[in-house]
């Protein structure tokens, strides 16, 4: 379906950026009976918001001026368009500037961490429309550096995301200040009651707008579940890069020190990375984005706020290396790829003992994924044998100088044809970062986490026919001679065996040695985990299978067979008495 028609300057700049239909989004708020009317818009991340309402308001801009599509000159602002975060912000001007370059508009930007004397030098010399942050524009409006009287147009992008983040007394100051009788859009991925209480209070007879197909933009968007050991998240992650290869991946972390623990073992294993977070300045922000644009560096690393807005070019790959915690989060990550037609991947790391939490968030999100263990060390040298196969082919196929030609027979003949192109090869694989040795994951879902039946808190769970309780023991060369103690034992298990806590069941602690009981379906897990080397200071350490205490196995040892009452005895995290093991007391005389 072609746009409506439009003044002809947007429809020059559409054209220009070829543009050749307009997405639901755009097509729902330039339908006819949008005209003039406030709008309360569902939509989200990547469909074409930004020019859905950049078009909307050009009749309120450009006014008897909008049949030749030409604005008026350039003073006081028309329009203001408030969004959450800086770089969205920015993005927002860009998009703004280019829809209106050929109507002679100008677009200014006030945001947080620039330079409050040029943006007002900029908004004294005229402006058309203002983008900006919360807090910045009220100081602007405070300062009397923004008039807003002249504004006939207001728009709240991501309007949901500024409620979320603490906004609400700045955007009411803002509204509060505009003219009564402007224009208000209003854009949110949801309408929770606050959005639909701001829009009561600031909007009149606001027209409701559920973009029609607003999932659309995640057709073009492969999500992949990728079932992980706990504790191997950034091991996860270096092989997913190296797996799939991106031009440009963006990989969200939760919180400033994950971004950074993350970025900095990134860096160290030999990827052009660059970290996003709060605590960056905006010079540094726009130093990261731009490295990222212009090729210097393939891989960001961000909070969810830090990446609001962002819009990279080749960006084919987003890695969720900690679950999000809602649905619209898990939306608006992936939604960074996935744009303008291009196919991308979402990809999250699930460990294993939340894959059911996992499973909610994406049925709650509406969107499927493929499940499968995180990828390898084999696959990636599989991939990488591809790759470098299809690039040395690509090499010989170019047609090379004379120069080159006569080197190359000079070279032949000095060696065998086979060790100069290994040579080759080992020239192309020299800059790609080692994979990673992961532990191996089964896709089945444990009974227990399938909501199985149910069994005693902090005992494993039975296998079938066995008695609940009973799982498959191990033992460590450490017991009381070198001060063994549940309580530093039990996470120290987790950690070098890949298991929860849920997982191991009873400890005991004897003289020389400790054994413990691992949950039948993760023992092969942890065995596999055990048996690879530790470098940390527990290295000495060692982990094998045994036999459960006091079996027949046991009989000839020099120790005796049943632990002493005093040995501690581990269930679930709760140490207590096996009094099953503890000598039978003598009967009292009557």
């Amino acid at each position: 379906m072609p746009f409506p028609e439009l003044p002809p300057t947007l429809r020059a700049a559409l054209d220009a950026r070829g543009y050749a239909e307009p997405t639901p989004v755009q097509s729902a708020v330039l339908a006819p009976e949008t005209a003039g009317r406030d709008l309360l818009v569902s939509a989200q991340t990547g469909s074409g918001k930004t020019v859905a309402y950049g078009l909307a308001m050009a009749p309120d801009l450009m006014g008897d001026g909008a049949a030749e599509g030409r604005l008026p000159p350039a003073g006081q602002p028309l329009a203001l368009v408030i969004a959450p975060t800086r770089e969205l912000a920015l993005q927002v001007r860009g998009e703004l500037s280019w829809l209106y370059a050929p109507a002679g508009g100008r677009v200014a930007s006030v945001v947080g961490g620039t330079d409050p004397v040029a943006e007002r030098r900029a908004l004294a010399a005229g402006t058309h429309v203002v983008a900006g942050t919360p807090g910045r524009m009220r100081d602007h409006i405070e300062r009397g550096n923004l008039s807003p009287g002249s504004v006939r147009a207001v728009v709240l992008d991501e309007a949901d995301e500024m409620l979320d983040m603490g906004f609400r007394e700045e955007l009411e100051a803002i509204l509060d200040a505009l003219p009564a009788e402007r224009r208000t859009l209003m854009f949110s991925a949801t309408v929770p009651r606050p959005i639909a209480a701001l829009a009561k209070r600031y909007q009149r007879d606001a027209l409701r707008i559920e973009a029609a197909g607003e999932g659309a933009q995640h057709r073009d968007i492969e999500y992949r579940a990728l079932l992980i050991a706990p504790h191997e998240t950034e091991r996860a992650v270096v092989n997913a890069l190296r797996f799939f290869d991106a031009p440009r991946t963006l990989v969200f972390c939760r919180t400033r020190a994950a971004v950074a623990r993350l970025h900095g073992n990134l860096a160290e294993r030999g990827f052009a990375a660059v970290a996003l977070s709060g605590e960056l300045t905006q010079s540094e922000r726009n130093r990261a984005l731009h490295g990222l644009r212009d090729g210097r560096a393939r891989v960001c690393v961000a909070t969810d706020v830090a990446a609001r807005g962002i819009d990279l070019p080749d960006l084919g790959l987003v890695i969720h290396a900690e679950l999000p915690t809602d649905p619209e989060t898990l939306l608006h990550r992936s939604g960074r790829t996935g744009r303008a037609g291009r196919k991308g991947i979402s990809a999250l790391l699930v460990a294993h003992n939340r894959r059911r939490l996992a499973e909610r968030l994406l049925a709650s999100a509406r969107v499927k994924a493929s499940w499968s263990p995180a990828p390898g060390a084999d696959d990636i040298r599989a991939r990488d044998a591809e790759r470098i196969a299809a690039q040395a082919r690509e090499l010989a196929g170019v047609e090379a100088e004379a120069e080159d030609l006569e080197l190359g027979r000079a070279l032949l003949a000095e060696r065998q044809p086979d060790a100069v192109a290994a040579a080759l090869v080992k020239l192309l694989r020299a800059p790609l970062p080692a994979p990673e040795e992961l532990a191996e994951v089964s896709e089945r879902t444990p009974r227990a986490e399938r909501g199985g039946a149910e069994r005693t808190a902090g005992a494993p769970p039975a296998r079938d026919g066995a008695e609940p309780g009973e799982g498959t023991w191990f033992r460590l060369n450490l017991g009381r001679n070198g001060n063994a103690d549940p309580r530093w034992l039990l996470p120290f298990l987790c950690r070098r065996g890949h298991v929860t806590r849920q997982e191991i069941g009873r400890i005991r602690v004897m003289e020389r040695e400790t054994r413990f009981e691992v949950a039948p379906y993760a023992a092969s897990r942890f065995a596999a985990a055990a048996r690879r080397p530790s470098t940390d200071e527990d290295a000495h350490i060692r982990i094998e299978p045994a036999f459960p205490p006091g079996g027949l196995q046991d009989a000839g040892r020099r120790r005796p067979s049943v632990p002493r009452p005093h040995a501690a005895t581990y269930r679930g995290g709760r140490p207590h008495r096996d009094r099953a093991a503890e000598p039978a007391r003598p009967r009292r005389k009557e």
